[in-house]
């Protein structure tokens, strides 16, 4: 991947579109939000997808990074930080390409930013009909939610939700190299709560996506639960490795 020189950026606010193969769809998300009305730049990484997802992206408005071949969504994710961070915009919003969040809603991650949040989860069960969702998924975001919920203090509904809002101070603790590369979600939002981020829900409208194959999906379902569960369990006791420099990536010159 290719990140560039860091250049004056005309708005304080990004929105990264992890994508892959959403040909067909990413196009629409990207005029979508461009319509909002908010002052945004809208960055899609494109994840290796080896079909037009790039090539419409880009014919949308969107600033496209391309990742060789698939890393995963937490790469993806990753990637999109480090852009944003190195181009110094201030706050960081992120919604997924298959049509499943609604970019109206962006404005209210937008405003409970503006309130003095660091971490805002858009919630598909606050106030809203969620999209159906499978019996094993719906048991773990009820898993996760309890755990989330029981780390933080604090009633979590929804915290394997990626449309999401990001501080300064937010972003300055996502962009280290440990950063997950599959499954960002659950353990990242209580990283942020040790770190002393104020994080906060707010009601979103969720659909059920427009196409594409979830990576939430038979046996993967499983190997998430199984890697999110030992992750949790040694949050506790993990630490930095002392053998790299942290922040590589990003603080490239």
């Amino acid at each position: 991947m290719v990140f560039g020189t860091a250049s004056p950026v005309s708005t304080s606010t990004v929105l990264i579109v992890p994508a892959y193969r959403e040909s067909g769809r990413v196009g629409g998300i990207v005029r979508k939000a461009l319509a909002t009305g908010l002052s945004l730049d809208v960055v899609v990484v494109d994840d290796g997808s080896g079909d037009g997802t790039a090539a419409e992206a880009r014919a949308a408005g969107a600033t496209v990074v391309e990742h060789p071949y698939n890393l995963g969504y937490g790469a993806a994710l990753h990637t999109g930080y480090c852009h944003a961070f190195r181009r110094g915009y201030r706050r960081v919003l992120q919604m997924d390409a298959d049509g499943q969040h609604d970019a109206s809603m962006l404005h209210r991650l937008v405003a409970a930013l503006d309130e003095g949040a660091d971490v805002v989860i858009g919630s598909r069960y606050l106030d809203a009909e969620p999209p159906p969702a499978s019996l094993a998924r719906q048991l773990g975001t009820r898993l996760f939610a309890a755990i989330a919920s029981l780390w933080l203090g604090r009633r979590i509904t929804d915290p394997t939700s990626g449309f999401q809002g990001l501080s300064q101070r937010a972003l300055e603790s996502v962009v280290n190299d440990g950063f997950p590369e599959d499954y960002p979600d659950t353990d990242i939002l209580v990283e942020h709560h040790r770190r002393g981020l104020r994080i906060v829900e707010v009601p979103v409208r969720m659909c059920a996506r427009l196409g594409g194959v979830s990576m939430h999906r038979g046996a993967r379902i499983a190997y998430y639960a199984y890697k999110m569960l030992v992750t949790l369990c040694l949050l506790p006791v993990r630490r930095p490795t002392p053998l790299r420099c942290r922040d590589t990536v990003a603080r490239l010159p």
